[in-house]
């Protein structure tokens, strides 16, 4: 996307984390499964209104995950259509784990694990998570 692209042209604006732990080939990810759309992804949410891009990405981690993070370094963006076909913008973050308070699974997510790169590679069912993971975690991590 280009910094000169009004972001009003997106109907749907969300916000989300790569969370990591773990450094170098030992480095693992955190991957929600939500039972709703039988998919697994990483954690996002829409924005609330007035909420900052930032903002949302660590309040969605936490209610997804029950992880409190710290953004460390911007990750891209991701566009798309939503299942209701409406035009979508995610923007997120590479995050480490402040605290983790456990999860507690709700309807909107069930489950989450943290895998190794090249198993969440192998988990995540879009390809557009799979390209953003692969764009934001070195390849020297990647085994």
């Amino acid at each position: 996307m280009s910094s000169r692209e009004p972001l009003d042209r997106y109907e749907v604006r969300a916000a989300g984390a790569i969370v990591r732990r773990g450094d170098g080939p030992d480095t693992e990810v955190l991957l929600i499964h939500r039972p709703g759309r039988e998919d697994w992804s990483l954690p996002k949410g829409k924005l609330d209104a007035g909420e900052t891009e930032a903002d949302a990405a660590v309040r969605e981690v936490l209610e997804e995950t029950g992880c409190e993070i710290r953004l460390v370094d911007d990750a891209g963006t991701t566009e798309y259509a939503d299942r209701k076909d409406r035009s979508k913008l995610v923007t997120w973050w590479i995050a480490d784990v402040v605290h983790d308070h456990g999860f507690a699974p709700t309807e909107e997510v069930d489950e989450r694990r943290w895998l190794p790169v090249p198993e969440a590679m192998d988990l995540l069912t879009y390809e557009r998570d799979r390209d953003l993971l692969h764009r934001a975690i070195p390849t020297r991590v990647r085994r």
